[in-house]
C-alpha cells in the first residue's frame, strides 16, 4: 500500500506543476472559516503556480474554532496531528475573530503555545490578524493593536490582513468585500489570498490573473474564483503598494 501511495504522488506532482526534484515550500493554514472561505488556501497555491513558485498549501480548519480548541483537538480539529506528521516551512495561525476583544487572555495564551510548538517542529510561526465585522469597523483598532503587540512580544511576523481590508473598505466603499457580516465575499477572499501570497513570497502580485484555477482529482481544470478585471486591478495595486513586511522569496 505504501508503494502505491508513493507511486500515485509521483504521478500527481507533475499535474500540479511540481517535480520530485523541486524544493517545495510547505505552508499550513490553521484557523476557521475566515481562512477557508472561497478556497483561500488553494487560491494562494494557484497564484504560486501561475508565477512558477513551488509552494504547496494545506489547512487545518474547522468553522467557528479558536486556537484553544485546535490545541486541545476539540471540535474535530486535527492541528496537533498535522504538526507531528509533516515537515512545514510556515504555519499561519488564525484565531477566532473576536478573541482579542472577548477572550484576550485565552487568545494570548494559545497563540503563544502554538508559536512555541511550531518552532520546536522546525517551522516558522506566523500570526494572522483578522478583520472587523462589516457592521462594526471600529473593531479593527483593537484587533490590529493586540496582534502587533503580541507579534513583537513573541518575536514573530504578522500578516496584517485586517488593516489591509480596512484600507480597501475606506478607499472603495462601493466594492462588495463581504459575503455576510463577518465572512468575506469572493472579492474579499481574493484580496486575502493576494495578501498572504505577497507576504509569503515577496513577489509582485500585479500579474496575478483575475481567474484562478487548479486541477481536480482527474487532472481537469477547476476554476477557483472569478474577479472582475477592474476589481482585480484595484486589489492587486493595493496589495502591491501596501507597506507590508514579507518573507524571503519562496523557494523555486
Amino acid at each position: 500500500m505504501r508503494k502505491i501511495k508513493i507511486y500515485l504522488l509521483a504521478l500527481l506532482f507533475p499535474l500540479l506543476g511540481y517535480t520530485q526534484q523541486e524544493d517545495v515550500t510547505e505552508v499550513l493554514f490553521v484557523g476557521n472559516s475566515f481562512t477557508y472561505f472561497w478556497n483561500m488556501p488553494q487560491m494562494v497555491e494557484a497564484m504560486a503556480k501561475h508565477q512558477d513558485v513551488a509552494l504547496h498549501t494545506d489547512q487545518s480548519t474547522v468553522g467557528g474554532s479558536n486556537l484553544e480548541q485546535h490545541w486541545k483537538s476539540e471540535k474535530g480539529t486535527t492541528t496537533r496531528r498535522h504538526l507531528e506528521t509533516k515537515k512545514w516551512d510556515y504555519v499561519i495561525l488564525q484565531d477566532h475573530s473576536q478573541s482579542t476583544i472577548k477572550a484576550p487572555e485565552r487568545w494570548e495564551e494559545y497563540n503563544q503555545k502554538f508559536v512555541n510548538l511550531v518552532r520546536t517542529k522546525g517551522a516558522q510561526p506566523i500570526l494572522f490578524s483578522s478583520w472587523a465585522y462589516k457592521s462594526n469597523p471600529l473593531m479593527q483598532t483593537k484587533i490590529s493593536e493586540s496582534y502587533q503587540d503580541l507579534a513583537e512580544g513573541l518575536d514573530t511576523k504578522l500578516v496584517p490582513m485586517g488593516s489591509v481590508l480596512a484600507l480597501a473598505r475606506e478607499m472603495r466603499p462601493d466594492l462588495d468585500l463581504f459575503f455576510d457580516d463577518k465572512h468575506l465575499s469572493p472579492n474579499g477572499s481574493y484580496l486575502e489570498a493576494l495578501v498572504l501570497y505577497k507576504f509569503l513570497t515577496g513577489k509582485s502580485v500585479i500579474s496575478i490573473p483575475d481567474r484562478l484555477t487548479t486541477l481536480d482529482a482527474e487532472g481537469n481544470k477547476l476554476y477557483l474564483i472569478f474577479i472582475l478585471p477592474t476589481t482585480g486591478d484595484f486589489l492587486r495595486q493595493l496589495v502591491e503598494e501596501y507597506p507590508m513586511e514579507t518573507q524571503n522569496p519562496a523557494k523555486k
